[in-house]
Formats: C-alpha cells, structure tokens, sequence
C-alpha cells in the first residue's frame, strides 16, 4: 500500500511535528470526506507500508528530521514550485527560497527520489505564456541534475475556482499547445525529463511523456525496489497514477493558494488550522463515540520474489 501524505493538504509545511508522531507511533486515522462518520485506521510500519509520498511547497520545516521516516520506510518527494508570487500563492515562499530548500531536501534523498511540480498552469494578465516560459527556463537551468523528473499540467476549471479566482479563464487548445510545445523544447535543453498529469492531449511530439506522475515504476526505480506489474487505475478523470490512501483531510491547508481544489475557502483553512492538535491521531477534529473506525486494507504491491533476486 503507498501512503499519500499531501494530496489533501500540505502536511510538510503545517503538520510536521503531526506527521512525525504519526510514524512515531506507528498508525495514524483518516477520515471518509464524503461519509465524515467512518473513520480508517493505517498502520505506519514498514511491513505495512510500500512507499511513503510527500507533496508540499515547503519541505524547510520537516528537514532536520525527515530521516525518521526516510530512514524507515521507502519515499518520493513532490516538489511544487510554480511562477506564482504572493497575489496567487500568499503564503508559500519565493521561488528562490524553494528551490534552496529543494537542494537542501536533495542532499537527503538524493535527485532520483524528487519530482518538481510545475503546476497548474494557468493564465491571467500578469501570467503570460511569455512569463511562464522565461520563469519555467530560469527554475529550469537551476534545477537540471537535481531532482528526477518535472510534471505539469493545466489548470482544472472546477466550479469552486471561478468563485474563488474569477479572473482566471480557460485555456484554449491553442494556449496549451504552444505552453507544451515551450516546455518541452526547455525541458529538453536541460535534460529534464516532463511529463503531463492527468490530461487527455497527446504533447509527445514535443519530448513530454504521457506517463502517470505517480506510478509504480517511477517509486520503483526512485527506490531500487521492483513493484508487481498493476494496472493503474488513477485517482481522477484521465489520470494515471496508482492508487494511494491519503492521511490527510481537505479544508486544512492555510497556503490560500486561490486555484486550490482542496479547500472550499481560504478563510474554513485558516480556521480548521487553528484546530489543529499535533498529538491527536487525526489531522482535523477528533475522534468521536459515533465515529466508525475500521482497518485500512494495506494489501503490498511488492514484487517479493523479484525483490529478494535483485537483493
């Protein structure tokens, strides 16, 4: 079974000292989004657990002890630096910052285990598909050697967005192709390989690879592990990737980035956040009388016998 520590929320850079007790005492509680009465228990051991994912903009407060997990249990890292500024992200560091806090993450888990997000990509007046493309180069340039791969996609329209960021517009087919088309001929300059998340447009003909960001080959080789050959079933519409059990919960992220899917409003984040108890088992809330707990299902996705010959 993969743990996700961040597709709900970025739990590196506000639930750190959580997440760390979590794997401390070896289990955590998630609660269902939709059916919030039934609550899973996952047991954070290393016969339990194939590969631990994290997804943040800010590894800085969790460096000094990641190797509590890292030392434990098999990882990969999602990096995502964009070319917003504070009117788009308010609360997530520059990009100068970030990338020094990419090295610095680099320096513990090596290139092969860090993917750079570049995403959404997305236009308004400031954010031009010029701009995009001399801030994606400059990131580029600095990033080549340092981490695995670079993944990016385009924003998704949802309902919540055009409320929260009413500025933005959709993206013809027009804009992507020549944001892809940019992209790639960067990504090739550097050799850094790129691939799309979650988009039904083929851009191979420009180097980007179609590949699922978050498949058992890439957390395999990342690893020097070998994953039985499953299909990847996604998590959404035309995505790729393989399944994994999210700890976190929505509603709880307070980087108020304004095309975020995971709140409904910057404001219940910020609110939620203040409720947060870093030695509670459950990210948000408590855990109540009514509540049913059942145990995760944490079947392996290991490929034991290949494993032991490779070993």
């Amino acid at each position: 079974m993969i743990i996700n520590t961040g597709g709900r929320t970025d739990t590196v850079q506000y639930y750190s000292e959580w997440l760390l007790n979590r794997f401390k005492e070896g289990f955590v509680y998630s609660r269902n989004p939709f059916f919030p009465e039934k609550v899973t228990k996952y047991e954070l051991t290393p016969d339990k657990v194939d590969c631990v994912i994290f997804c943040s903009k800010n590894y800085e407060p969790i460096l000094n002890r990641l190797n509590e997990i890292t030392d434990k249990f098999n990882t990969y890292f999602y990096y995502t630096i964009t070319a917003y500024d504070i009117d788009i992200e308010p609360r997530v560091p520059t990009i100068e910052k970030s990338i020094e806090t990419l090295l610095k993450l680099e320096e513990i888990v090596s290139a092969k285990r860090i993917a750079w997000r570049y995403d959404p990509v997305l236009l308004i007046d400031k954010y031009t598909i010029d701009y995009h493309l001399e801030t994606f180069e400059n990131m580029s340039k600095q990033l080549s050697g340092h981490i695995d791969r670079c993944i990016f996609s385009f924003v998704e329209m949802y309902k919540k967005l055009k409320t929260n960021m009413p500025e933005i517009t959709e993206l013809s087919n027009s804009e992507k192709t020549e944001l892809a088309k940019g992209l790639g001929e960067i990504a090739e300059k550097y050799n850094i390989i790129i691939q799309t998340c979650a988009t039904d447009i083929d851009y191979t003909r420009f180097g980007i690879q179609p590949s699922g960001c978050m498949t058992l080959d890439i957390l395999g080789k990342a690893n020097n592990i070998r994953f039985k050959k499953l299909k990847h079933n996604g998590m959404r519409k035309n995505c790729k990737c393989i399944e994994t059990r999210d700890i976190g919960a929505y509603d709880t992220c307070p980087n108020g980035c304004k095309y975020c899917y995971a709140n409904s409003t910057p404001q219940k984040a910020i609110e939620n956040y203040k409720k947060h108890n870093p030695n509670s088992p459950i990210l948000f809330g408590k855990i109540n009388d009514t509540d049913i707990i059942q145990q995760g299902n944490q079947k392996s996705f290991l490929d034991f016998d290949q494993n032991l010959k490779l070993f």
